[in-house]
């Protein structure tokens, strides 16, 4: 098991990994979220490098496991909110790859959120991040 704001770091790095290109704009998104976001509130932003590195080496042992372990180290109100930061993730460098999109579309089965629920909070990304 994770803890928690691990569970919601993976969930960020395993988007940004999904097209084997861990961009600045994806990076900074996380780190971003990490400073900002309520529920990370008592984790240290040094941490983070160090628990994306422990996330990478998840990886060599396959997605589904990956995902698996997040969804169960997550309590239920928070998988929303672990869906809603892979998104704004994946959103940051523009127009999502269908690697991205498989992703997500994997994230959003493993950890149970229904399709009216992942709609709502793909439009959300969507407007956030629309350019002019």
């Amino acid at each position: 098991m994770l803890n928690t704001h691990a569970a919601l770091i993976y969930g960020m790095v395993l988007t940004s990994a999904a097209d084997k290109d861990m961009t600045d704009n994806e990076l900074r998104v996380i780190g971003d979220i990490v400073r900002t976001l309520p529920v990370f509130r008592d984790f240290s932003i040094d941490d983070l490098p160090k628990v994306a590195s422990a996330c990478v080496e998840l990886l060599d042992e396959g997605l589904d496991k990956a995902i698996a372990l997040i969804d169960a180290s997550l309590s239920p109100r928070l998988k929303e909110t672990a869906y809603a930061i892979a998104c704004d993730v994946a959103a940051a460098d523009g127009p999502l790859g269908q690697e991205e999109l498989r992703l997500l579309e994997l994230m959003r089965h493993g950890l149970k959120i229904d399709r009216l629920t992942a709609a709502a909070i793909e439009r959300g990304t969507r407007a956030r991040f629309t350019v002019a």
